[in-house]
């Protein structure tokens, strides 16, 4: 009903527009369209809208119902308890860093740099393990979705990421020098590639019955599958010691250490401001034509949690942030208020004097400091709504590209936490970076976006008057 609704409001909205082009009205419910009929903005914008329901959507569709992807997003959005977690605790380990004669800063930096040693280990094992939490979910979604039985391709998938994301240095008894630093988000695309291996190459043991033990009835139902799992999971983790044999003895590394030496160019390509530019513009495009976001994490999840991840690190380690473009970079600088940037249009609803409008700005507008964009996207609605379209993603394109370029420039610091999707802006700004100014930042932006915003929810105002009064 959502998208009925967002549709004929669309088809209003042309036909004012096609009206003031052309001079003339015309019946927009007409089945074709009246003799004489000249090319005009409403047929222009038709056509494109059947081009991209007839390409776009497909593909959209595809990509949203593929398996592998699936299990990619699906395991970015369950491990944020974790990652919570440890951004509070990279939060906390931050105030080592204050200077100050604040008596609450000065507190903060003493608690921080007195328990070091256990806020660094709280922060390893949630943050800087990331990769390892990626290829654990990959593998249960994925196999879930095959119908296997997930304890044994969990097992091995994790041996195996294990295996190809570390590198011993020394091994001793009951002793073992190990290095993990490819655990965090730069082991990530290891970890999506163990966990996808593993579980396809159970899946096609089990069709193929390659190594198939078959046990009595009597035998207990865990030890027969342990039988049935034996051959397939000694097949794959003597490939996975393969694997590590080669880049050991030709890299004097780990699979994850090759694959970020060679892929380190592209993941500086992807943190570039044209990129998040394209990611903005791309994101909204498909939330205009009902395309949720959540539908594209399979693709970008793994480059925004990897650069916060390399980020987190680079935080607990003393150095130089080195990523701009991080999952809460996007969630709490380029799209305040859930995507659109709504909490500027729903600050606009409240001052509106047609009810209805004015209802769903007192709706909405709690959801949209929580970043929850829904009530007001399909309650204008943005969605299909060429007028408001063109500000929800011009506020993006702007606030990606000021902040990024004020944290390229060092003016501003750079995220190294994620604490929610639904922590407010500014409050989520602060806290991710350290930096009061990124708050102040989130407030000025606010402010631009009502501006931008403005001229083209009054069009849209005017236009619902008109529609009322036919």
């Amino acid at each position: 009903m959502k998208n009925v609704f967002s549709f004929k409001i669309f088809c209003i909205e042309l036909h004012k527009i096609q009206s003031k082009l052309t001079g003339k009205e015309s019946l927009w419910n007409s089945a074709m369209w009246p003799p004489g009929e000249t090319m005009s903005a409403r047929f222009i914008m038709e056509k494109l809208i059947a081009w991209l329901e007839k390409h776009l959507m497909p593909i959209a569709n595809k990509i949203a119902k593929q398996r592998h992807l699936m299990a990619i997003r699906d395991t970015f959005m369950t491990i944020l308890p974790p990652l919570f977690f440890g951004a509070i605790i990279a939060v906390i380990n931050a105030g080592s860093g204050f200077e100050s004669t604040n008596a609450f800063l000065v507190a903060w930096k003493n608690f921080a740099t007195n328990n070091s040693l256990i806020l660094g280990w709280l922060n390893l094992i949630t943050m800087s393990v990331m990769s390892l939490y990626v290829c654990i979910g990959i593998t249960y979604y994925l196999s879930k979705r095959y119908e296997l039985n997930v304890f044994m391709p969990l097992i091995t998938a994790v041996a195996g990421f294990v295996m190809l994301a570390s590198y011993p240095q020394e091994l001793g008894y009951g002793n073992a020098l190990v290095q993990i630093t490819y655990w965090d988000g730069k082991g990530i695309l290891v970890a999506i590639f163990v966990a996808i291996f593993t579980v396809e190459m159970f899946k096609l043991m089990r069709d193929k019955k390659v190594g198939y033990i078959k046990m009595p009835d009597s035998v207990p139902a865990a030890l027969s599958d342990t039988f049935a799992s034996l051959v397939p999971t000694i097949i794959i983790l003597t490939i996975d010691s393969i694997i590590f044999t080669i880049c050991s003895k030709t890299a004097g590394t780990s699979l994850a250490g090759v694959v970020i030496n060679i892929l380190s160019p592209a993941f500086e390509v992807a943190d570039s401001l044209p990129v998040a530019m394209l990611v903005a513009f791309l994101l909204n495009v498909g939330w205009f034509f009902g395309i949720h976001d959540a539908v594209w994490s399979g693709l970008l999840a793994p480059i925004e949690y990897g650069t916060l991840s390399i980020n987190a690190a680079a935080k607990a380690a003393g150095t130089v942030l080195p990523h701009v473009f991080t999952v809460s970079f996007w969630c709490y600088f380029g799209i305040i208020g859930g995507l659109g940037n709504c909490l500027a249009l729903g600050i606009l609803c409240l001052t509106s004097k047609k009810e209805d409008i004015k209802m769903v700005g007192k709706l909405g507008i709690i959801p949209a400091f929580f970043g929850i964009s829904e009530p007001i996207t399909f309650g204008l609605p943005i969605m299909l709504n060429p007028i408001l379209f063109i500000p929800c993603f011009l506020t993006s394109i702007v606030n990606v590209t000021v902040s990024y370029l004020l944290m390229s420039a060092d003016v501003i610091g750079r995220t190294f936490a994620m604490l929610s999707y639904n922590m407010p802006s500014i409050f989520g700004s602060y806290l991710a970076t350290g930096d009061i100014k990124a708050a102040v930042l989130i407030v000025v932006l606010i402010l631009v976006d009502i501006v931008i915003y403005y001229p083209f929810f009054k069009a849209h105002e005017r236009n619902c008057d008109k529609l009322m009064s036919e």
